[in-house]
C-alpha cells in the first residue's frame, strides 16, 4: 500500500465506512462526511476569507507602490513586504484551503473507485477495530451487499455521461454543483463599479495610457468566475456520481460558511463602530460638562466680584 493510500485514502475510507455503518446509505454518508470535513476546515476557511478581504482592501495601496517604485524593483518588493506585514497578510495564506482540499478530492476519487470496482479489497483498507461494527464487517465479507444508491434513487457509481447514455438526474446534479461554484466565486470576488471590458483597457494601453492593474485583475476575476463553473460542469459529468455529490455538498456548505463568516465580520465591525461612537459621545459629554462647569465657575466669580 502506498504512502498516499495508507495515510490519506485509508482514513477517509474508514470515516466513510463508520458513517455508513450508522446510516447504510452511501449518498447520505458522503454528505455527512463532506459536512464533517468542511467543519474541520472552519478555522482555516475563516483565515482564508480574512486574508482575501485584506488583500482586496490593500489593492489601492499596492497600485500606489507599483507606480511609485516602477523603476526600482527592489524598493517595490520591500515596500510590498512591509505592506503585507502592516495588514498582517500572508501572500500565500489564501490558498491553504485549496492545498488541503486537493488531496482530499483525489482520495475521494480513489475511495469511490474502491467501492465501485475493487470492493473485494475493502478488507485491506478497513481498520481491524472497524470490523467490530456489524455493518462494516458484513460489507467486508459480503461486498455485493453494499448500498451504492442515494435515497434509493441515484446510483452513485454511475456517470452522468457514459457509453451507456445520459443520466438526466446526474446531469442536473452536475449543473447544481457548477451553479453553487459560481455563487461561491461571486460571493468571494471583489465588488467593482467599473463595467469596462479588457479590450477597452488594452485599447487605451495601445494609445500609451498606463493600465490600472487592480482594474485588470477585477476583469480577469469576473471572466474566471464565469469560466470555472462551466469547466467544472464538463468535468463532473464524466466523474462517478458520488464525487458529483461530494462537490455539490462541499460547494453548498462552503457558501453557507462564507455567508456566516462575512455576517460575523459585519457584526464585529458594527460593534466596533458602535463602541467608537459611544466613546466619541462620552468624550463630547465630558467636554460639554467641563464647559458648563467652567461657565458656572466664571459666573460665580463675577457674582462674588460684584459683591
Amino acid at each position: 500500500m502506498s504512502f498516499f493510500d495508507e495515510f490519506i485514502v485509508r482514513p477517509i475510507l474508514n470515516l466513510l465506512m463508520a458513517i455508513y455503518s450508522l446510516i447504510p446509505d452511501f449518498g447520505v454518508s458522503v454528505i455527512i462526511f463532506t459536512i464533517i470535513v468542511r467543519l474541520l476546515l472552519w478555522p482555516l476557511i475563516k483565515k482564508q476569507l480574512h486574508q482575501a478581504k485584506a488583500m482586496r482592501k490593500m489593492q489601492p495601496e499596492l497600485v500606489k507602490i507599483k507606480k511609485q517604485y516602477a523603476k526600482n524593483p527592489q524598493m517595490r518588493n520591500l515596500a510590498m513586504v512591509e505592506l503585507y506585514k502592516k495588514h498582517n497578510v500572508s501572500a500565500f495564506g489564501s490558498i491553504g484551503v485549496m492545498i488541503i482540499q486537493l488531496p482530499i478530492l483525489i482520495a475521494m476519487y480513489r475511495v469511490v473507485q474502491i467501492f465501485v470496482s475493487s470492493r473485494a479489497d475493502l478488507g485491506k483498507y478497513v481498520y481491524d477495530f472497524m470490523k467490530n461494527l456489524p455493518v462494516a464487517n458484513n460489507l467486508v465479507n459480503n461486498p455485493d451487499q453494499f448500498n451504492q444508491n442515494f435515497l434509493g434513487i441515484i446510483d452513485l457509481t454511475q456517470h452522468a455521461i457514459s457509453k451507456n447514455g445520459i443520466v438526466v438526474g446526474l446531469v442536473i446534479l452536475a449543473a447544481v454543483a457548477a451553479y453553487l461554484q459560481y455563487l461561491t466565486s461571486k460571493q468571494l470576488s471583489p465588488q467593482s463599479d467599473s463595467n469596462r471590458k479588457l479590450r477597452d483597457i488594452l485599447a487605451e494601453a495601445g494609445d500609451g495610457k498606463e493600465a490600472d492593474q487592480a482594474e485588470v485583475n477585477a476583469i480577469m476575476t469576473r471572466k474566471m468566475m464565469k469560466f470555472m463553473p462551466v469547466m467544472m460542469f464538463f468535468v463532473i459529468v464524466y466523474l462517478p456520481a458520488a464525487l458529483a455529490l461530494y462537490l455539490t455538498t462541499a460547494s453548498a456548505v462552503g457558501y453557507l460558511q462564507n455567508y456566516i463568516i462575512f455576517k460575523q465580520d459585519s457584526k464585529e465591525m458594527q460593534e466596533i463602530a458602535d463602541k467608537k461612537s459611544s466613546l466619541k459621545n462620552l468624550k463630547h459629554r465630558q467636554k460639554s460638562a467641563k464647559r458648563v462647569k467652567k461657565a458656572t465657575e466664571a459666573r460665580v466669580t463675577r457674582i462674588k466680584a460684584k459683591d
